[in-house]
């Protein structure tokens, strides 16, 4: 047997390719929309890909399932309440699916949305499972919201209550030593405790999941449906995309390098411009009206905060990172990057965009308390719900990044705006954002609530 995973950290996405050595048959679950590393991996083992199955509609990313089928003229699989524009094969729970000697079980395992299905993969038929495929269902640490999309009747709730029977009726009536292998892991919005850990096992989690402990279907609701993340505004664009069908990313795509002349012609039209260079270079000089979205943290989630899916973009970034930021945004169905502008690490601008240049102000924890005892600023904290329980700067109001560009409303009006985040990168991101909306005085907290709590953490005792 062949079963391996490919996992993106920008996107905390995992992937899996399940495969038969003696018959070279294969799957491809939950694949992204670059499938050169499915193609390469099935090539290197003399594979062929003959099916792709979705264990759910993602919201977080597209899905590669179009792309695969062109490449290799697989069949799709959903969960059998699946409605899509395009031809599936419906999965109902029990079903067998055999690669020759591998043997794979469907699982309707309904919570995070009413399609989602896991795969129980054995060696051969009648063998003890070897894993278990569980998309967002059950998670390492915690277990699938029920709140992102749902693409069906019912409410949340109903969700919660069918979540707590997929994990209490299904899948933790499984073997122990069952290797639990889920489509995300730490730093998803699909979940809100996810483990670093890539893989489990069904015991352990047992042992340790606070999600799947023994509790009431009531209490397993209430803990389920708060203290969440919130969702980017994107997911719902996305899931939407992933039922119907719409072009493919080509494979050997490149976006080109713009000139300063066409980057103040792609300025003058307004395009949306994303600075992927890190937040102090980005402060010391960047183009007037960009929003910084640092390509070391996660760049494609969070793009998809602050810009339109399919909006047309131009990039600013280091040398060499241009075609991963554009294929990063291309995986969240953001396919408009017309082109990029590459920045050295000393910041130097073409001469020829020095007008368009500007900085951007920084506060430091020092003065952000004297602004505050002076009543002289509006502090917003773009944290999300549950990071906030650790502490809160009195006074600020809270927004979280994700709802941040569809709540302008709300950011009062006025006096200069600080924008906080745990450590400095979201704000920067939403203070870029919010001076290119309009805002005129924006700043934002240096090393965010961590730097802050830091200068008001009590003298160690004698």
């Amino acid at each position: 047997m062949i079963l391996e995973q490919y996992y993106i950290q920008c996107l905390s996405h995992a992937s899996y390719l399940i495969g038969d050595e003696r018959t070279g048959r294969a799957i491809v679950v939950d694949p992204r929309r670059d499938i050169a590393e499915y193609l390469a991996a099935a090539n290197t083992y003399g594979l062929t890909i003959e099916g792709v199955i979705n264990t759910h509609f993602h919201a977080d990313f597209v899905s590669g399932h179009l792309e695969l089928v062109d490449a290799t003229g697989a069949w799709i699989g959903f969960g059998e309440t699946a409605e899509t524009d395009y031809p599936i094969r419906r999965l109902h729970d029990g079903q067998r699916l055999s690669l020759g000697d591998i043997d794979l079980e469907i699982l309707a395992t309904p919570g995070h949305t009413w399609e989602s299905l896991s795969v129980l993969v054995r060696e051969h038929p009648g063998a003890i499972p070897t894993a278990v495929l569980t998309g967002d269902s059950l998670f390492i640490g915690d277990v699938g919201r029920p709140d992102l999309v749902n693409l069906g009747d019912g409410s949340t709730a109903d969700l919660a209550r069918a979540m707590y029977r997929t994990v209490h009726e299904k899948l933790l009536t499984l073997p122990d030593q069952v290797t639990v292998m889920p489509a995300h892991g730490a730093g998803s919005s699909c979940g809100k405790n996810l483990s670093e850990e890539l893989t489990s096992t069904i015991g352990e989690q047992r042992a340790t999941n606070l999600s799947v402990q023994p509790m009431s279907e009531d209490a397993f609701v209430a803990l389920i449906t708060g203290g969440q993340p919130a969702a980017p505004a994107y997911f719902s664009a996305d899931a939407a995309m992933n039922k119907r069908i719409h072009p493919l990313l080509a494979q050997d795509r490149s976006i080109p390098e713009l000139a300063p002349a066409q980057v103040k012609s792609e300025l003058a039209a307004g395009t949306r411009v994303l600075d992927a260079r890190e937040a102090d270079h980005f402060a010391a000089g960047h183009l007037r009206g960009s929003v910084n979205v640092g390509f070391e943290g996660r760049f494609a989630e969070t793009a998809g905060m602050v810009a339109e899916v399919g909006e047309r973009i131009v990039l600013v970034t280091y040398p060499g990172e241009e075609q991963d930021a554009a294929v990063r945004l291309a995986r969240i169905g953001s396919d408009g990057a017309a082109g990029y502008l590459n920045v050295d690490r000393d910041g130097e601008f073409p001469a020829d965009l020095a007008e368009s240049v500007q900085t951007a102000p920084r506060t430091t924890a020092e003065q952000l308390d004297a602004l505050l005892d002076a009543d002289a600023v509006t502090l917003i904290d773009v944290r999300n719900p549950g990071e906030r329980d650790t502490g809160t700067i009195a006074g600020a109001v809270p927004i979280p990044l994700a709802q941040l560009r569809t709540s302008l409303d709300q950011v009062p009006a006025g006096k200069p705006i600080v924008v906080h985040c745990a450590s400095g990168w979201r704000s920067s991101v939403a203070a870029s954002m919010l001076r290119a909306e309009g805002f005129d005085d924006v700043s934002d907290l240096i090393g965010g609530y961590s730097a802050w709590a830091a200068a008001h953490a009590p003298a160690d005792p004698p």
